[in-house]
Parts: C-alpha cells; sequence; structure tokens
C-alpha cells in the first residue's frame, strides 16, 4: 500500500482545529478579508465564497451564508438568491481559470447526508475534468489533488474582483 504524507489534515481528523473555539468556523471566516490564508475569495451581501481547505478537487468552492443556519428552507429569499448568484460567479471564475469539462454543485444538509459542518448550510462547486476519477480513490483509497490551494488562489481571486460589487 502506498503512503500519501498529508500532516494538515490531522487538526481536522482529530478536531483540533475546532477545539480551540466553540465557534462555527464558517461563521468565522465570514468575517475575515479576503487573504490566501484563510481561503476566502469574495464577500457578498448575505453570503461570501471561500476554497474548500480539503477539496474533493482542485478548484473545490463553497458558498455560504453569512447566517449561522442548517434550516434551507427556511432561508431568506433574498440570501437564497444571492448564494445562487455567487455559485454561478464561482463556475464562470473557476471555468475562466481552469476549463473544467463540468461541476458538482449541491449540499449535504445533515450529517447523515454528509456534511462535514452539519450545522451551517453551504453549497460546494466541485470542477471536474474527464479521467479525474481515475482508480486510486477506488482501489488505493487515495484521492491526489495535483495544485497547491495557494496556486489555486492566485488563479481565482483576481478572477473574482472582475465581477461587479453588490
Amino acid at each position: 500500500m502506498e503512503i500519501k504524507f498529508t500532516p494538515w489534515r490531522m487538526a481536522y481528523i482529530s478536531g483540533a482545529d475546532t477545539a480551540a473555539s466553540a465557534e462555527c468556523v464558517l461563521c468565522a471566516l465570514g468575517r475575515e478579508a479576503p487573504a490566501t490564508a484563510n481561503l476566502v475569495l469574495r464577500h457578498g451581501t448575505s453570503c461570501y465564497v471561500l476554497m474548500n481547505r480539503y477539496p474533493y478537487n482542485t478548484g473545490h468552492l463553497m458558498v455560504v451564508p453569512y447566517q449561522h443556519s442548517a434550516d434551507l428552507a427556511g432561508l431568506d429569499a433574498a440570501v437564497a438568491d444571492e448564494l445562487f448568484d455567487l455559485t454561478r460567479k464561482s463556475v464562470a471564475a473557476l471555468t475562466a481559470a481552469m476549463a473544467p469539462h463540468g461541476f458538482n454543485i449541491g449540499m449535504n444538509l445533515g450529517r447523515t447526508a454528509g456534511a462535514g459542518i452539519d450545522e451551517h448550510m453551504h453549497m460546494h462547486i466541485v470542477p471536474r475534468w474527464d479521467g479525474d476519477a481515475n482508480f486510486m480513490p477506488i482501489i488505493g483509497g487515495t484521492k491526489l489533488i495535483p495544485e497547491a490551494l495557494d496556486q489555486t488562489y492566485a488563479k481565482l481571486q483576481p478572477l473574482f474582483d472582475l465581477f461587479p460589487k453588490d
């Protein structure tokens, strides 16, 4: 078996990255200015865009309402509109920067549905390329991300600046 060294994941796996603070990480990130260190790309009126620190694929983004809630049905219409608008802009930025062949877009509502942070809803935008689902995750149980997060951030951040501020 091949072993991939990924020490940055230990804080996530052990819960140490959230143990220092009882505050929701998505609420905290929503108050931070866009920066490579926090992976926040764009702030809107009621939602913001950031890169997923533990991506399913290169360029994996999330659109997150500032409101701490898991209740999609109770989401205010204006927040829902901006959530979708920032999802559209994220797809446009990813398309311009990375030319993916497709996208997976969606939410995991609830722990049972696969939500890692189930108390704060967020939209996932995962770019896909022909052949990106090779044998490694299936047989080897390993997913390879071929680009460092800071490199992807550097490609995407200037594109988000091109969108008009709301």
